[in-house]
């Protein structure tokens, strides 16, 4: 669990940076504050989740879901050869992983009859 958690960690500073730098080849345009926003959130989690903390793992789940969507919704599904293509990719691992780690976490060891 922990190298998920690192790998998760790691997607979503990826992803904040490349919002960032997105935000900050267009400044003047309005509909690219998200942008920054969400990168700023996203590298924020992202060094979250290297913590042992457990709530950086549902931040992790629920802003890339929330990013995902609104992006869906406003710009609908983007073409396959675009960075927009690469941020949901990383969205959706991101939130894939997360649920493995509140799935795995969630389980607990049986134990043994007599």
């Amino acid at each position: 669990m922990k190298t998920i958690r690192i790998i998760a960690g790691i997607l979503l500073l990826i992803t904040g940076v490349i919002h960032v730098i997105m935000y900050a080849k267009t400044p003047d345009e309005p509909a690219m504050l998200g942008y920054l926003v969400f990168g700023i959130i996203y590298a924020i989690v992202g060094l979250l989740l290297f913590t042992r903390n457990l709530y950086p793992v549902y931040l992790g789940l629920i802003f890339p879901l929330i990013g995902f969507t609104i992006c869906l919704i406003k710009f609908g599904f983007p073409s396959l050869v675009t960075i927009d293509t690469l941020l949901h990719i990383i969205d959706v691992v991101v939130i894939i992983f997360c649920l493995i780690i509140l799935i795995q976490r969630g389980k607990v060891p049986e134990e043994g009859g007599a």
